[in-house]
């Protein structure tokens, strides 16, 4: 190859990136870089369509299972973490193929990030006991003075961005709109994109309930169990701030019955895949392939030279 290639699938949950991956990966001598912010974590294998040892086929699989679900993973970790399989993928001659849906995730890797410090574990507490005893609207009411331009940016219910938001000041003393001008690239080479379509809105929400359905057969009642018997966990985590595992949770808290629980997990699957539908509406430099028509895909692919 006259240059390196990295290849990047992207689309909606359910849509299928998998199965087209491996296939991908076995074709041209490729390896997967998952791209998914719940795939980091151990033992949410059900809940997460985590592929199996099966489906994998053989082809080797990154950043999957690195964290605990009581511990954190940034957008910051992932670029590092990223770049670093990018480059070993490439040093052994093979080729890197990141694949998701994660959006945040990829749009860190064309365009960088800003330089955020991580929070710690005693702020953390120290924001969700304020936020316990004082409500939200006191964080909301502190942050319009100490950061008012991010506020313009947050709504006033959305819990998980004025926490952070409020975390990283009392953490480093410099607001978030202030990290957030400080930018730090994202992929050292910019990846051939693919974004991986449905056909329609209406057979990606059956295959949505249908598949939630299956892992409910599986067992993913029981791995959330064992999740909270074997971990530390609170709903502010982000393992259990992830769709499906925040509804099942609330169902072992005896907050839902079970069938409100299997509404509401696959009504926010939805609009996970219609928040996915948003970022990729217009993503530049994107080759949209449908779903059971990825023909194009073999084109582009056989044209980059990206072949064994």
């Amino acid at each position: 190859m006259s240059k390196p290639i990295v290849i990047s699938l992207m689309g909606p949950t359910a849509s299928g990136k998998t199965a087209l991956s491996i296939a991908l990966a076995r074709a041209i001598n490729g390896e997967i870089i998952s791209v998914d912010s719940a795939l980091v974590y151990q033992n949410m294998d059900i809940g997460t369509a985590k592929p199996t040892t099966e489906e994998r086929q053989g082809i080797p699989h990154w950043l999957i299972d690195i964290r605990t679900p009581e511990q954190s993973y940034s957008v910051a970790d992932f670029i590092v973490d990223a770049n670093d399989k990018v480059r070993d993928i490439l040093n052994r001659g093979k080729v890197p193929i990141l694949v998701g849906g994660t959006m945040l995730y990829f749009n860190a890797l064309i365009n960088g990030i800003s330089n955020i410090p991580s929070s710690d574990d005693a702020t953390r507490l120290m924001v969700r006991n304020e936020i316990s005893q004082n409500g939200l609207t006191t964080i909301y009411d502190k942050l319009s003075s100490i950061d008012p331009s991010i506020i313009g940016r947050i709504h006033q219910n959305d819990k998980q961005r004025l926490t952070r938001a409020y975390e990283v000041y009392l953490a480093t003393g410099k607001t978030l709109s202030y990290w957030q001008s400080q930018k730090r690239p994202g992929l050292a080479y910019l990846p051939i994109q693919f974004s991986l379509l449905p056909q329609n809105r209406d057979k990606l929400h059956q295959d949505i309930a249908a598949r939630f359905d299956e892992m409910l057969d599986q067992g993913f009642v029981e791995e959330v169990k064992f999740l909270l018997h074997t971990y530390r966990l609170n709903p502010d985590l982000s393992s259990m701030r992830t769709v499906g595992y925040r509804q099942a949770y609330a169902y072992l808290r005896n907050e839902d019955d079970l069938n409100s629980m299997r509404d509401k997990a696959i009504a926010a699957t939805r609009q996970l895949a219609k928040r996915q539908f948003t970022w990729l509406r217009g993503w530049p430099d994107v080759n949209e392939l449908i779903a059971g028509d990825e023909n194009n895909l073999w084109r582009i692919i056989e044209k980059s030279g990206a072949t064994c």
